[in-house]
């Protein structure tokens, strides 16, 4: 599935990205909040301390590492709370048509006018910066895209024959969606599923830049409006998780674009394949 030289580059750094994550403990071992050197030490001056220091000493190759940790756990987590909710909605408006069917179009359709992070800050702000919270908040704000599509691809999916053949046979409606519908509809929903990852990790790095992140947490966001402060001096505070912030976004969008590519072909002759059974 993953052919496509995109797909290949976003998932080959996506995979690196994902074991420093996981690898994180032994890799920069310790809090990564806690002073590590002498203020603001500019990097390869001390190799114990490759990245250097921020302005109170704390090892900025450490927060790096551990903020990968943050970064791809919230963005992981809010796309499948996203992408659950959003399969079951269109699934339900989907199938079962009329009031049903508008009346839930109407909720997507009035959090798609909401900015997502309009809507998650105002969350965050009121309910607080607890990371299950940012997770929810993002969720929120990304959820209305996948339903949609998933409810586009129901109404074309619920006509071909071979689900009119199920229905004739005595399937369980249950079933007919669970097992007929839902898997052909999923694979172009599952697609932008990338792309709701990196939307999610941006998100949580403007919250945190903000100040509304958990701040027993070390993330880029945080580290980048610390950086802020000493930027004519010190420009690597803020340029180094910078560039990791962007490398993480661009490698998600190239595998988002590879796995589009890759389901819509596949989808696509499935589709032909089975049109084309007698």
């Amino acid at each position: 599935m993953i052919k496509t030289p995109e797909a290949i580059v976003g998932f080959c750094i996506l995979s690196i990205l994902i074991i420093v994550a996981i690898v994180a403990p032994l890799i920069a071992p310790g809090d990564p909040l806690r002073i590590a050197g002498r203020a603001l030490l500019a990097p390869l001056t001390d190799m114990s301390l490759p990245l250097g220091t921020d302005r109170l000493g704390r090892d900025v190759f450490a927060g790096i590492v551990h903020g990968a940790r943050t970064s791809l756990l919230v963005g992981a987590a809010a796309a499948l709370a996203a992408i659950v909710l959003g399969l079951c909605v269109g699934l339900i408006a989907g199938l079962a048509g009329g009031l049903v069917d508008e009346a839930l179009m109407r909720i997507v359709d009035a959090f798609q006018i909401v900015p997502g992070f309009l809507l998650a800050l105002a969350m965050v702000s009121v309910v607080g910066s607890a990371p299950v919270v940012v997770v929810i908040a993002i969720a929120l704000g990304a959820w209305a895209d996948p339903a949609r599509l998933t409810r586009a691809q129901v109404l074309s999916i619920r006509e071909r024959d071979y689900v009119a053949a199920a229905t004739v046979i005595g399937m369980h409606p249950a079933e007919i969606a669970f097992r007929q519908i839902l898997p052909q509809a999923a694979p172009p929903v599952l697609a932008i599923s990338a792309t709701i990852v990196a939307a999610a990790i941006l998100t949580e790095a403007a919250l945190s830049f903000l100040g509304l992140g958990d701040p027993n947490t070390v993330t880029w966001g945080a580290m980048i409006a610390e950086g802020r402060n000493v930027l004519r001096s010190s420009p690597w505070l803020s340029i180094i998780p910078g560039i990791a912030l962007i490398v993480t976004v661009l490698a998600t969008y190239l595998l988002s674009e590879g796995l589009t590519k890759a389901l819509s072909g596949t989808h696509s002759k499935h589709v032909r394949q089975t049109d084309a059974t007698p």
